[in-house]
């Protein structure tokens, strides 16, 4: 049998759209979108509000409308409404950051002297859950005398509705997450190729080293929009913003487990994704906890009506000042999933690695390699399993699975699963 193509990215996505029975559907190419962005993010919906536009499409959008009609917009919107419409794709972020918002991103490396070095984000990818910041350059400092990576977001001291924020006043640091760069080890390495290995840091950041200096080439965060204007400007230097305390849910039939979940999964690197999906109506009962995980099947082996292709080749892009390349098998997952409420109960956005796998854990054996994806957090762990086709020379999702943390669950609709 022939082995399937090298999983790397050329920056482009076939021009064809999968739909399965759970109401999944794929984005082909740069900027066609074949299902509706992520439910999670409410700030989109409320910019389509103001352009009147409907949930079943409109002749004219609000992002197809002339700049100076735009700002005309945002002119009336508060510095929060600002922050929130600079997250919705590069455009807005430009226009709000024209009026006064001025969010953005830095790094803070730490040596381990206590001398600081403060870099700007080079480079934005706004997703359809998510957004990217991209640091790199030619003067970092010596990987071995750093300890410590500080993500901030940044905004203006000095909020002037009339004026742009100058770039080098004063600025709110607000601490997203702190890294320690002593974890750049080889059980965090995702992947490489003949210039870069690349590791990833939890949560959702990626940094590059340079194979043969073994110095740092460029970092990149993955940062998911639930929540995050308020992590970006609510939070201080020292210490991240902290959610109020959660008031339990309600659950009007705790016996019958999880139902009416929704959830959105994108995967995705450079603007190009493969994998661009929502399923309605997810279900579980509580026969299906094992080791203090609850199981919440999204796609499953016994049903090949669920079985889903990845459109192009999977591999997370990269670049610096000077070269650029491409990572084979890893790319960038955004996941959002929602309750029975509509409330956001798990979000991320991190790297993953497609990896070899002896075959399905609990299905029929598929004529083709085999692959798996696995993610683990705090709240729960994602398992997708892949096969390759031969006879279509594509990658078929089989089988992807959440594993919900129990204490979570628990937390959350103050049950006692």
């Amino acid at each position: 049998m022939a082995r399937p193509p090298p999983l790397g990215g050329d920056g482009s996505a076939r021009g064809r759209a999968g739909k399965a029975a759970g109401g999944s559907g794929f984005r082909t190419g740069r900027g066609v979108r074949l299902v509706a962005g992520c439910a999670a993010l409410g700030h989109r919906a409320r910019l389509d509000e103001l352009c009147g536009k409907s949930c079943t499409g409109c002749s004219v959008s609000l992002d197809g409308l002339p700049s100076e009609i735009l700002l005309k917009i945002l002119s009336y919107l508060d510095a929060v409404a600002l922050l929130c419409a600079g997250c919705v794709n590069r455009r807005f972020y430009h226009l709000a950051n024209d009026k006064i918002s001025g969010l953005g991103w830095v790094i803070i490396l730490k040596e381990n002297s206590g001398k600081e070095h403060i870099l700007e984000h080079v480079d934005l990818s706004f997703n359809d859950s998510s957004v990217t910041a991209m640091w790199y350059g030619k003067d970092w400092p010596r990987l071995v005398t750093l300890s410590t990576l500080d993500l901030c977001g940044v905004t203006p001291v000095f909020l002037n509705r009339s004026q742009t924020p100058m770039k080098n006043g004063p600025r709110w640091h607000s601490l997203i997450a702190k890294y320690n760069l002593s974890h750049l080890t080889e059980s965090t390495m995702l992947g490489c190729d003949r210039l870069i290995r690349i590791f990833c840091l939890h949560p959702g950041l990626v940094v590059g080293l340079w194979k043969r200096e073994e110095e740092l080439a460029f970092v990149m965060a993955n940062l998911h929009f639930h929540h995050l204007v308020e992590r970006s400007t609510l939070g201080s230097a020292a210490i991240p913003y902290e959610l109020p305390p959660h008031t339990p849910l309600s659950d009007d039939s705790p016996e019958c487990g999880l139902s009416g979940y929704q959830l959105h999964v994108d995967m995705h690197s450079g603007g190009v994704f493969c994998l661009c999906g929502t399923f309605r109506n997810l279900s579980t009962s509580k026969g299906y906890i094992e080791n203090e995980y609850m199981k919440l099947t999204v796609i499953s082996f016994k049903n090949s009506t669920e079985h889903l292709p990845l459109i192009g080749k999977v591999g997370l892009s990269w670049k610096t000042n000077i070269f650029d390349g491409c990572i084979k098998s890893c790319s960038v997952m955004d996941l959002t999933l929602l309750e029975e409420y509509g409330k956001p109960f798990w979000c991320f956005s991190s790297p993953v690695c497609m990896r070899p796998s002896p075959g399905p854990s609990d299905g029929p054996a598929f004529l083709g390699e085999t692959y798996r994806v696995d993610y683990a957090d705090a709240e729960g762990r994602v398992h997708l399993e892949l096969v390759w086709i031969e006879e279509t020379g594509e990658y078929f999702i089989v089988s992807l699975a959440l594993y919900l943390r129990v204490s979570k669950i628990n937390h959350w609709f103050g049950t006692k699963y």
